[in-house]
C-alpha cells in the first residue's frame, strides 16, 4: 500500500512538473510573438497556457497587454481585472494597463478614478502618475496634467515619456521656454527615435517663433512677444532666446554654420536661465531642470551635448559624434558624475 501511494505522489509530482514545463513554453512562445509584433498568434499561445493554469496571474496580465497593443481594449481589461481579482502578482501592472485601456475607450473620468486609487494603494509610482497625467491631457485639462506629470519625473527623473509628455503640455499652454527646457532634457535621454525627430523639430520651431522677418524690409527682424510670456518669472528668459534667435541675422554671424549657432545660442540660453535662478525661485523648473542645464552650459562638454541631442535630424551632428569619440565619451562621463 505504501508502495502505490509512493508510486501516485511521484507521478502525481511528475505530472504537475510536465505541466509547469508547458505552461512556460507556451508563456515564452506567447511572449517572444508578442514582441515581434504577432498579437494574434501570442493570444493563441496564453490561451492554451490559461487552460493549465486558468489562475495565473502572469498569463492573464501578459493576455491583458497583447490584447491592449493589438486594439482590443474590452478584453484586455477583461483580464486586467482577473489579475486584480486573483489579487497576487502584477496588480500594479494591472491596474496600468486597465487605466490606459479606459482612456482609449474614451472612459477618461473612470481611468483617472482608477489610477488614483491605484496612487492610494501602491504609493508613489510613475507609471501611475504618467498614465494619469495621459488621460488629463487628451480630456485637454492641462492643467491637472502638468501637475500629475510633474509628480511622475519627480518619482522616476529618467522617464523618458513624462519629458516629452510635459514638453507638449507646456507647448498648450503657451509657456515656451519651459517646453524648451523639457524637450532638451527628452532629448538628452531619447536622441535618436522617431519620436526625438517630433522632440528636436518642435525645439528648433519653438525657439524662433517669435521672431518674424518684414517682407517689405528683409533686413529688418521684428520679436513678437504677448503678456503673457513677458509678465512671467520667464519673461526675461522669453526676451533673450528671441534676441538671440534674431542675432542669427546679424553681420558678425552670417558665416558661422546651423550647428555652430544652435551651441552658441543654447549655451546662452541655458546661461540666462541659471543666472535668473540666483533669485532662488522653486519648482521642478528651478530645482531641477534649469540648475542641470546650467552646469552643463559651463561646462567644456555643451558642444557635445548640442551635438548629440541633434542626430535623429542633423547628419551634420551625427558624423561630428562619430568623429569626436573622445569628446562624446568626455560627455558621457561628466553625466554619469551627475547622477
Amino acid at each position: 500500500m505504501k508502495k502505490q501511494i509512493l508510486i501516485f505522489g511521484m507521478v502525481l509530482i511528475s505530472s504537475m512538473i510536465y505541466a509547469q514545463s508547458n505552461t512556460d513554453s507556451l508563456v515564452r512562445a506567447g511572449v517572444n510573438y508578442h514582441d515581434s509584433g504577432q498579437y494574434d498568434e501570442a493570444i493563441e499561445m496564453y490561451k492554451k497556457a490559461i487552460e493549465l493554469e486558468p489562475n495565473s496571474p502572469l498569463i492573464h496580465y501578459e493576455l491583458s497587454m497583447t490584447y491592449m497593443y493589438s486594439k482590443d481594449y474590452k478584453k484586455s481589461i477583461e483580464h486586467s481585472d482577473k489579475v486584480i481579482k486573483i489579487n497576487d502578482e502584477f496588480l500594479l501592472e494591472a491596474y496600468i494597463t486597465k487605466g490606459s485601456c479606459l482612456d482609449y475607450l474614451g472612459k477618461t473620468k473612470e481611468s483617472i478614478k482608477l489610477l488614483k486609487k491605484g496612487v492610494r494603494k501602491f504609493g508613489d509610482h510613475h507609471l501611475l502618475y504618467y498614465n494619469m497625467g495621459l488621460a488629463y491631457y487628451n480630456a485637454r485639462d492641462l492643467d491637472n496634467a502638468e501637475e500629475t506629470i510633474i509628480s511622475a519625473i519627480k518619482t522616476n527623473m529618467n522617464h523618458t515619456s513624462s519629458h516629452l509628455l510635459l514638453g507638449f503640455i507646456m507647448q498648450e499652454k503657451n509657456q515656451r521656454i519651459q517646453s524648451l527646457i523639457c524637450l532638451h532634457y527628452f532629448l538628452l535621454l531619447e536622441p535618436n527615435s522617431n519620436r526625438a525627430k517630433i522632440a528636436y523639430k518642435s525645439l528648433q520651431e519653438q525657439s524662433s517663433g517669435n521672431v518674424q522677418k518684414d517682407k517689405d524690409k528683409p533686413n529688418q527682424i521684428n520679436i513678437v512677444l504677448d503678456a503673457g510670456q513677458t509678465e512671467t518669472e520667464f519673461g526675461t528668459a522669453e526676451l533673450m532666446l528671441s534676441m538671440l534667435e534674431a542675432s542669427k541675422s546679424i553681420e558678425e554671424n552670417k558665416d558661422k554654420s546651423e550647428e555652430e549657432l544652435f551651441v552658441e545660442n543654447t549655451t546662452s540660453f541655458f546661461k540666462v536661465l541659471g543666472e535668473l535662478n540666483e533669485d532662488k525661485n522653486d519648482g521642478i523648473w528651478w530645482d531641477f531642470y534649469i540648475p542641470f542645464f546650467y552646469d552643463l552650459a559651463k561646462s567644456e562638454h555643451i558642444e557635445a551635448y548640442c551635438y548629440y541631442i541633434s542626430q535623429s535630424s542633423n547628419q551634420i551632428a551625427s558624423d561630428w559624434i562619430e568623429n569626436n569619440t573622445i569628446k562624446m565619451n568626455k560627455l558621457s562621463a561628466w553625466l554619469a558624475r551627475k547622477e
